[in-house]
C-alpha cells in the first residue's frame, strides 16, 4: 500500500463529514479543469518520499463548506492540509511504516496528471486532479540488512529536523511495576476559551466556540492534570487518533499517577 492510497481511503472520509449532500469521490479519466483552480502543495517524508500537489475546481468555492465560512478558500486549504497530515497516520496504521506530511504551498498549475476524480454532491460535479512525483535528488537503494534506505542530494535535507527518536522509557521504581497494568484514562485537549455565564447560557445548535489554538497547533494528551505527551490529530480506521510528536520528562509522566490516589 502506497501513501497515494491512503490518501484517497482518507479524502472520502473527510470529505463525507465536511460537505453536505452525502458527497461521493471516484476516480475519473483526467481532463483539464476549465477557468481559475487552486489547491495545496505537500512533500511526504519518511518510508515513502514524495511530492503531491492537489487542485481543485475553484466553482467548490461556492460550497458552504464545513457552515458559512468567512474565507471558503482558507477553509478547503485546511481540510487538504488535514487530509494530508490524517493520511500519514493511516499509513502508519495500515503498514507500520511512518511518514509525514510537510512544506505546504499553494498548488501550481499541473504539468502532469497521475491521479483525477470526481467529487460528486447533490450540487453538481467538481474535477479533482492530483500530480505525485518522487521529490528531486532522492534515491531509494537496498542496504545489507535488506532494508530500503533513502539518500538525497538535496542540500536542504541537511537543514530539515530528523525524525523524533522515541523518548526513553522512565526507570521504574522498586514497587512500581506493580502498578503498571491500571488503566488510566488519557483525554485529547484541543485547546480552551474561557466564557462568560450568559454566553454559556445562550449557546444554542450551530452556534461556534472558538478554541485559543490554531488548527495546525500541537493537541495536548492529558492524564489525570498532567501533560504526558503532544502531537497531530490523525484518522486511524475512520475514528480519531494522536499521532505523538513528543513527550513530557519521565518524572512529570510519572507524576500523572498521583490521580489514582
Amino acid at each position: 500500500m502506497k501513501f497515494m492510497d491512503c490518501w484517497i481511503s482518507v479524502a472520502q472520509t473527510l470529505f463525507a463529514q465536511a460537505l453536505a449532500g452525502e458527497p461521493e469521490l471516484v476516480e475519473s479519466v483526467s481532463k483539464p479543469i476549465p477557468g481559475e483552480q487552486f489547491g495545496l502543495t505537500f512533500e511526504v517524508r519518511g518510508n515513502e518520499e514524495v511530492r503531491i500537489s492537489v487542485v481543485l475546481d475553484s466553482e467548490l468555492l461556492a460550497l458552504p463548506l464545513m457552515g458559512e465560512a468567512t474565507d471558503q478558500r482558507k477553509g478547503w486549504e485546511e481540510l487538504l492540509r488535514e487530509i494530508a497530515e490524517a493520511s500519514a497516520g493511516d499509513y502508519l496504521a495500515k503498514t507500520g511504516k511512518s511518514c509525514r506530511a510537510e512544506r505546504f504551498t499553494e498548488a501550481q498549475p499541473q504539468r502532469h496528471v497521475t491521479h483525477a476524480f470526481q467529487l460528486n454532491i447533490s450540487a453538481g460535479s467538481f474535477s479533482i486532479l492530483v500530480q505525485e512525483e518522487p521529490l528531486q535528488g532522492t534515491e531509494v537503494s537496498i542496504e545489507k540488512d535488506g532494508k530500503a534506505a533513502h539518500h538525497t542530494d538535496d542540500p536542504e535535507s541537511k537543514l530539515r529536523e530528523p525524525p523524533l527518536d522515541k523518548a526513553p522509557a522512565p526507570e521504574i521504581s522498586p514497587g512500581l511495576d506493580l502498578l503498571l497494568d491500571v488503566e488510566l484514562e488519557a483525554t485529547l485537549r484541543f485547546g480552551c476559551r474561557e466564557l462568560p455565564l450568559g454566553e454559556l447560557l445562550e449557546l444554542g445548535p450551530g452556534d461556534v466556540v472558538e478554541l485559543d489554538r490554531h488548527v495546525s497547533d500541537p493537541v495536548d494528551l492529558i492524564v489525570g492534570d498532567k501533560i504526558v505527551a503532544y502531537g497531530e490529530v490523525v484518522l486511524v480506521n475512520g475514528n480519531f487518533g494522536l499521532r505523538v510528536t513528543g513527550v513530557s520528562e519521565p518524572r512529570k509522566r510519572l507524576e500523572s499517577i498521583r490521580c489514582l490516589f
